[in-house]
């Protein structure tokens, strides 16, 4: 059964404040998956030393004392590094149109000669992580409807060559839904969100878990995030999980729920230290998103919903790829920083767009902030 909120689901938003922000739990279970887990890739076991004859060579046979020594050896250093780069203006949309002449890429400060360049528009893979939990998602409670209108409405627009999953999380990550086309499993999935079990929102273990799994995927990919922000008890800090998403290249595109809430209870004089837990959370969300080349989204009406599922659809379906063969050939597994710009090449000055009135207008360069460098094969 589809939920659409958009018209009618925040009807009794001054009916259901109230139960809004206290911290509540619950004796259920929570969402419980009727699929393998997956999402690309089975998660490593707690102990994933493997079998005795699966075992790595160890690394001192790494060059057999038996080897002639005239026999030849070969070491590839080639690296090449993609790029996806979406160009939006002040509203979200897509700026087509732009040549490979006018794109510059920095590595770590240093510029980078592209070596391939291209636009198309591509199917997207997508993995849903939904929090769900008792601390803001309580039956029927303005959280619960809120997370739900993101959740089927971001799902309505997806086209039928997109693959979607959907994962939701309090205390752990729950796949309801692996990757497919076919978007009535996705929304059998999300009919199960109903009574959360724990009032934990574990996000960070989630983001990490989810995009770890996403890695080997080809093509355009993201997480979408409907999220309060707020982390109560991961295994892993802000800064780790940042890290580990930096390294991923999962792109993270997040919405964050309850903005409307916040701005009406602070017009009701509810606001207090609780603000400041928010904050930091709209912060971090703001962070992953930047970092990995996403967006990052704080609806404060129901109507900003379309305009933001229009600017992630334009964002991931329509992008520039570029790709370079990085100066730097060192294998040593470090974070390198890259900064896409625009440039006229008449000038090398920033590039200036205007629009069909031949006026300016802004525009905002959305890339990985990085990636990290491959290690020496031993």
């Amino acid at each position: 059964m589809k939920f659409r909120f958009f018209s009618a689901g925040l009807a009794g938003i001054g009916f259901i404040l109230a139960a809004l922000l206290p911290v509540q739990s619950y004796a259920q279970e929570g969402p419980q998956t009727q699929s393998g887990d997956s999402v690309a890739k089975p998660k490593k076991p707690a102990d994933d030393t493997p079998p005795p004859e699966e075992q790595p060579i160890p690394s001192e046979f790494k060059k057999p004392k038996d080897i002639p020594k005239d026999t030849p050896t070969f070491r590839s250093n080639a690296t090449t590094v993609n790029v996806d780069v979406s160009v939006v203006d002040d509203r979200g949309h897509f700026i087509p149109g732009i040549g490979q002449e006018k794109f510059r890429v920095f590595e770590d400060g240093v510029p980078q000669q592209i070596s391939q360049f291209g636009h198309s528009e591509a199917p997207m893979t997508i993995c849903m992580v939904i929090e769900f939990s008792g601390r803001f998602q309580a039956f029927w409670s303005y959280g619960w409807q809120e997370t739900l209108m993101a959740s089927y409405g971001f799902l309505e627009t997806l086209k039928a060559d997109d693959n979607v999953a959907v994962v939701a999380f309090d205390m752990r990550p729950t796949i309801l839904s692996d990757f497919s086309p076919d978007k009535r499993r996705a929304e059998e999935a999300m009919a199960r969100l109903r009574l959360p079990g724990f009032s934990e929102s574990n996000i960070f273990d989630a983001l990490t878990d989810m995009a770890d799994r996403m890695t080997g995927i080809e093509g355009r990919k993201a997480i979408l995030v409907i999220a309060s922000g707020v982390d109560t008890f991961s295994k892993i800090t802000f800064d780790t999980a940042r890290k580990s998403l930096q390294e991923s290249g999962v792109p993270i595109y997040s919405i964050s729920i309850l903005q409307i809430a916040r701005m009406m209870a602070e017009a009701r004089g509810m606001s207090g230290p609780a603000d400041l837990t928010f904050l930091q959370a709209d912060n971090e969300m703001r962070t992953f998103a930047k970092e990995t080349g996403g967006m990052s989204f704080f609806p404060r009406f129901p109507g900003e919903y379309p305009a933001i599922f229009r600017q992630i659809e334009d964002s991931l379906r329509n992008q520039y790829s570029l790709a370079y063969h990085p100066t730097n050939t060192a294998h040593d597994g470090r974070f390198r920083r890259i900064k896409v710009e625009l440039v006229n090449p008449d000038n090398n000055e920033p590039l200036k767009v205007v629009n069909e009135k031949n006026k300016p207008i802004k525009y905002q360069i959305i890339a990985k902030a990085g990636y990290k460098a491959p290690r020496e094969v031993e």
